[in-house]
């Protein structure tokens, strides 16, 4: 069926509004009048105007969804020089920082031998009491002195309000872009999502399609999950020998601290060894009694039982961690996919027409841990090179942007850390102690020491339910509950853990709730109706094979659910806050693309409606 479309035509369409473009529109913006507010970059499309520059976000406002960080804001410094932290809530300065290695308090966690021999190690030296061992010393490529702590959603929310105010930029919340426009290898803009639309995307009453925004220059910002960076993927292709086969969820909460707990702003405090060893933690203190707290689970998590919440309740009632909370109320919860590929990870950044930055542009230090500021670095270099382009009168050809934009970051620090960097991780293909000592081997030679190895897809990691159950649960009882799962449509990963020895978590309706409720009372989640479903399975006839299905078991929302009887997963974006795990945790490959499984994540509204986050 043919679709007449409403078109509309701009300078630059930008898609997603994050650091990234945060950086790059506030670059952009400071170039494009003088001190009279005349223009400096004339528009192409409104002659006498300046440049008509417009940025749409899949959230319902420019600051849902995100975390906390701790970053060194050296490119952030770097664009407000005068920068006061009292303008922007939830930030303060580094003023200690700690790795912990927390030791199993339950003995019910997977320990490797050489695990085992760290945990004897650190045993000795731990303090019985929190049962954890203090790093004596932090790596200098680990260390964020001299930093900061911050809100990622109030600090892009203080960042687009000064945009906003400016008159010279126009962000669109609430207005997913569906799709870039490609014509002859060329991308001319992106296609807003349709709207009036049912479930399935057919029209419904009231069915207005997307406007095509056409422009001289996409800048796609829209992270590692965004539908138009997927489109560019799957379009262009990798450069060779680059993947994006490494991922992991961000668990995250914000949490109002208890009156007696002892951390002070700029607290900054790691951890390592537990629930599981593959799983990192982090609690940022702000000021006000607030921190921002969670937990990361990779995609080398080599485990078919993946309850992120539930793990991370584990970590938090750890005895490391728990004294510090105790009697506090969590304020705000969510969850993110991280693309942990680095610059392994990075795709061809420009086009003719086009070109990327940020996390889904393979900006994230893997070494390091920190995303933020490299990806608000890649904003102001690309926003450097738009504005040379324009006053000198060219294209943004894939080689104009090359010798403007290109020449820019690979001649940058982000750049430099970030092939340092490259194969950092790789030693955690192997295990999580030979992942830990490549890290050190890179980090103490600047890259040029590493454990290098293979990278699988994360698909080719999953050990199977039973063999990974041997020891603790006998094969006739894990089939037992598997069907029980799939008839009842529940989740498994709950069950299993409590076969395997994790005790309850016990709810007190404050800090530690369920899942549910935390949908309600810190994600705060939302959807708007009229929008088809942004999480799709591409063929449902994979999925009859398909036990335990880990696209249900990682969902951070519950928002999918075992179909009762089996088949492919139920799907309720009521409860999805846009992690886009389930991309990543699926096991059924295509067949014409083994880099891509099972499940679409298209453009959505809705998801997290929390600035905290």
């Amino acid at each position: 069926m043919t679709v007449e479309r409403q078109t509309m035509e701009v300078d630059i369409a930008c898609v997603g509004f994050g650091p990234a473009m945060g950086g790059f529109l506030t670059t952009l913006s400071r170039a494009m009048v003088d001190e009279n507010g005349l223009p400096l970059l004339e528009s192409g499309v409104m002659p006498g105007m300046p440049l008509q520059l417009l940025c749409y976000e899949r959230a319902d406002d420019i600051s849902f969804g995100v975390s906390g960080v701790v970053t060194r804001a050296r490119s952030i410094r770097t664009s407000f020089p005068d920068l006061n932290l009292e303008e922007i809530p939830l930030v303060c300065p580094v003023c200690d920082e700690k790795v912990l290695y927390l030791l199993d308090p339950l003995g019910a966690s997977r320990r490797s031998s050489g695990i085992r021999m760290m945990d004897t190690f650190a045993g000795m030296l731990s303090d019985k009491k929190t049962c954890s061992y203090e790093l004596p010393y932090i790596p200098p490529f680990l260390s964020k002195h001299e930093g900061l702590v911050l809100s990622v959603g109030q600090f892009t929310q203080w960042a687009g309000s000064r945009l906003m105010a400016s008159g010279l930029v126009q962000i669109w919340p609430g207005m997913p872009v569906s799709e870039p426009l490609i014509e002859q290898n060329r991308v001319v803009g992106i296609r807003l999502a349709d709207q009036g639309a049912n479930k399935d995307g057919t029209p419904a009453s009231g069915f207005m399609p997307g406007m095509d925004i056409r422009a001289a220059l996409t800048v796609v910002g829209d992270g590692p999950i965004g539908p138009v960076g997927q489109a560019l993927d799957r379009h262009f292709g990798f450069p060779e020998g680059n993947h994006q086969r490494e991922w992991a969820v961000g668990m995250k909460a914000v949490v109002e601290l208890p009156e007696n707990c002892q951390l002070k702003p700029g607290t900054v405090l790691h951890t390592i060894g537990y629930p599981e060893p593959e799983i990192f933690g982090f609690l940022y203190v702000y000021p006000d009694r607030v921190a921002s707290l969670g937990i990361f689970v990779p995609s080398w998590f080599d485990s078919p039982v993946r309850a992120s919440y539930r793990y991370l309740q584990h970590w938090m009632m750890h005895p490391a961690i728990w004294p510090n909370l105790e009697g506090g109320t969590l304020r705000s919860w969510g969850a993110k996919s991280l693309q942990e590929s680095g610059k392994r990870g990075e795709p061809f950044l420009v086009g003719d027409g086009y070109a990327r930055i940020g996390e889904g542009s393979g900006s994230t230090n893997v070494l390091t841990g920190s995303g933020l500021d490299e990806a608000w670095a890649t904003g102001v270099q690309l926003a450097e090179g738009v504005a040379e382009l324009l006053r000198s009168g060219k294209p943004f050809s894939r080689k104009n942007l090359e010798e403007s934009y290109l020449v820019r970051r690979r001649d940058s620090w982000v750049e430099r850390e970030g092939k340092e960097a490259e194969k950092a991780r790789d030693g955690f293909q192997k295990g999580v102690l030979t992942g830990l000592i490549g890290m050190g081997l890179t980090g103490m030679t600047g890259g040029l020491l590493n454990l290098g190895g293979h990278i699988s897809r994360p698909y080719e990691r999953i050990p199977n339910l039973e063999d990974f159950c041997r020891e603790k649960i006998a094969p006739a009882k894990v089939r037992e509950l598997l069907k029980e799962a799939v008839t009842k449509g529940t989740s498994l990963s709950d069950t299993v853990m409590d076969q395997l020895g994790w005790p309850q978590i016990p709810l007190d309706g404050k800090l530690l709730i369920s899942q549910q409720d935390a949908l309600l009372m810190g994600g705060k989640v939302q959807a708007a109706p009229g929008y088809a479903d942004h999480v799709v399975v591409i063929d449902p006839k994979l999925c009859d094979s398909c036990c335990p299905q880990l696209c249900v078991e990682i969902c951070s929302g519950q928002a999918l659910t075992y179909r009762e009887g089996g088949g492919a997963p139920q799907f309720d974006r009521e409860k999805c806050v846009h992690c886009g795990a389930c991309i990543w945790n699926c096991t059924k490959p295509l067949e014409a693309d083994g880099e891509r499984c099972n499940i679409d994540f298209r453009a959505g509204a809705g998801g997290l409606h929390s600035a905290e986050n």
